[in-house]
């Protein structure tokens, strides 16, 4: 039965699956396993080994940046396990915000949709500025210089008026987004290809320049480094979630989703903490606060020539980061207009390429104006701590619908629950505790928005309000 009153009304798994085959609302199913794990790694690898790993090296872990990627990828791993079995049960576009509406009620539903529409919308300009600044560097190092008026706002640096590329590379992502699903999955799937090839390379071509008096200190931040150092570089971990709002367009979503989320977590994790040991190893963690640490590590190891790939690639990972995001949160968007939440016409489907068009019309517009006009210092802590929060609700909404709801069908069964989500919400929170106090009150204040913006539109024109009219 559904709790239809107030607050924590719930929706329940067959009004789930209805949504999923209304015709109205219906997403074309197109993807396969192997799409949703080329989905996961092309939301995770890209910022991570491009630009944070030598900065969290630097300034807070140093070589002992290592282990602040086995944390965070063990906190996400216990919090993916809670993601894998939601998305074996509920098929649904929408992620946290969906399997929250089921297990927790309205409220924290909103709640956590509004966290992750924070989540993707400012993570977007944020990773949109490093493929920028990126882009600028390789153009100039042929030779074509982009005037300072082009290449970033004058808030983002002297001389500037706006940043064209930012602009334009988040307006032809969400280009890619508009014209459906399948396309682009394939341009997804060769990008991410092409972007672990670039990191093997790396890997392979400088583990004989690994120097292990490097590695000395080891640790020379302390514990509390090694740990800021996670909350950090957890950043690099965010999109593997991406891949549960794809349920809706997934072919066989039951067996499909966990193997992506699982999988792409697993293979991204093993190639962040190889080459944090490699490039910790051939280059002092101090020489690391760099925005291309591993281009300037293999020019200090006299690779240079490799410098050229190594941005290509950084850019060809900064993009997918950037295509997976732009997708998810438009998907995000899409559900909770679908549920009253959000005014309809952000549900409405284009009648040929079946994507929601005023969705990603809103994000492209939104974040084009952040990216080209607004400095981004505050974003990954910002964007970090409402990820942080998503994965603590999602494993506590495992545990409370394994008691609430025994009975419902699970595909797949996270092992050890309580326990796996419990250790989840532990990881997660010493995380989230390393980060500074001011990023709470941003978020305290985001969320407080949210809840105007719930109790005056969204409590009253839920579908769930309307059906108990």
């Amino acid at each position: 039965m559904t709790n239809s009153n107030g607050l924590f009304r719930k929706k329940t798994l067959e009004m789930i699956l209805a949504d999923t085959e209304s015709e109205q609302y219906k997403l074309k199913k197109s993807l396969t396993a192997i799409d949703l794990v080329a989905l996961g790694i092309g939301a995770i690898i890209g910022t991570g080994i491009f630009v944070i790993t030598g900065v969290a090296a630097a300034e807070h872990a140093g070589p002992a940046i290592i282990l602040s990627f086995v944390l965070a990828g063990l906190a996400c791993a216990f919090a993916a396990i809670s993601y894998a079995e939601f998305a074996s049960m509920f098929p649904i576009a929408g992620s946290t915000y969906s399997y929250s509406y089921v297990a927790l009620g309205e409220i924290f539903a909103w709640i956590i949709g509004w966290d992750l529409i924070l989540e993707y919308v400012f993570a977007l300009p944020a990773i949109a500025l490093g493929w920028s600044g990126y882009f600028t560097n390789l153009l100039a190092s042929i030779g074509i210089n982009i005037p300072d008026w082009a290449a970033h706002s004058a808030w983002q640096g002297p001389g500037g008026l706006i940043n064209l590329p930012a602009i334009g590379i988040l307006l032809l992502v969400a280009a890619l987004v508009y014209i459906g699903t399948r396309e682009s999955a394939t341009v997804n799937n060769i990008a991410v290809a092409f972007k672990v090839f670039v990191v093997l390379f790396f890997i392979v071509v400088a583990v004989w320049h690994v120097k292990p008096v490097n590695w000395h200190p080891f640790m020379p931040y302390g514990w509390k480094g090694v740990f800021t150092g996670a909350a950090i570089v957890f950043f690099a971990y965010i999109g593997f979630d991406a891949v549960s709002t794809a349920a809706e367009e997934t072919k066989n979503p039951a067996r499909d989703l966990p193997i992506g989320i699982l999988g792409s977590l697993g293979i991204s994790t093993i190639l962040y903490i190889a080459v944090a040991a490699i490039l910790t190893g051939v280059v002092s963690y101090a020489r690391l606060n760099d925005p291309a640490p591993v281009a300037k590590a293999l020019n200090i190891i006299g690779l240079n020539w490799a410098r050229g790939l190594v941005s290509i690639g950084a850019l060809t990972g900064i993009t997918t980061v950037l295509l997976v995001m732009t997708y998810g949160s438009t998907r995000i968007i899409f559900a909770m207009s679908r549920d009253g939440l959000l005014p309809p016409a952000f549900s409405k489907l284009h009648p040929k390429f079946r994507t929601p068009t005023l969705a990603i019309y809103l994000i492209a517009i939104a974040t084009s104006l952040v990216a080209g006009f607004l400095p981004i210092g505050i974003i990954a802590e910002l964007v970090n701590i409402g990820t942080m929060l998503a994965f603590v609700l999602v494993s506590i909404s495992v545990i409370v619908l394994r008691y609430t709801q025994p009975d419902l069908p699970r595909k797949f069964r996270a092992p050890g629950v309580p326990w796996t989500p419990l250790l989840a919400i532990i990881f997660v929170g010493a995380l989230m505790a390393s980060l500074p106090w001011e990023t709470w009150v941003r978020l305290i204040v985001w969320l407080i928005i949210g809840l105007i913006i719930y109790f005056s539109y969204g409590k009253h024109h839920s579908k769930l309000a309307q059906q108990k009219q």
